[in-house]
């Protein structure tokens, strides 16, 4: 037989808490690895030109280009919600901490 809703919602509570960053600074993050891309292109099409390459060497530059671009922002951003995440944790700990130490006050 299947579990209930009823079933579920004790187990629910047993679970760990996600410590993964909120679906915004999600988006935000992998926004911002594609404007680092786009921004490493441009860098590496303007090289490409003022070095004075032509042909496939200027496709090749530039997609080079784009890819450490993106790679960086990459990197800063991982980084980034790795430390939202660990933050997010410690606040969390501390306001039950707080909330546990204000209960046995009140005893």
């Amino acid at each position: 037989m299947p579990p209930t809703s009823a079933d579920n919602s004790a187990d629910n509570s047993a679970d760990p808490e996600s410590a993964l960053p909120s679906v915004t600074a999600r988006v935000l993050a992998f926004t911002s690895v594609l404007v680092g891309g786009a921004a490493g292109g441009f860098i590496g099409y303007a090289f490409a030109e003022l070095g004075g390459f032509a042909g496939a060497s200027i496709g090749l530059l530039t997609f080079l280009c784009a890819l450490m671009g993106a790679g960086g922002v990459a990197v800063v951003a991982v980084l980034t919600l790795r430390a939202l995440g660990e933050w997010e944790t410690i606040r969390r700990r501390d306001t039950e901490a707080g909330a546990g130490r204000h209960d046995r006050a009140r005893s």
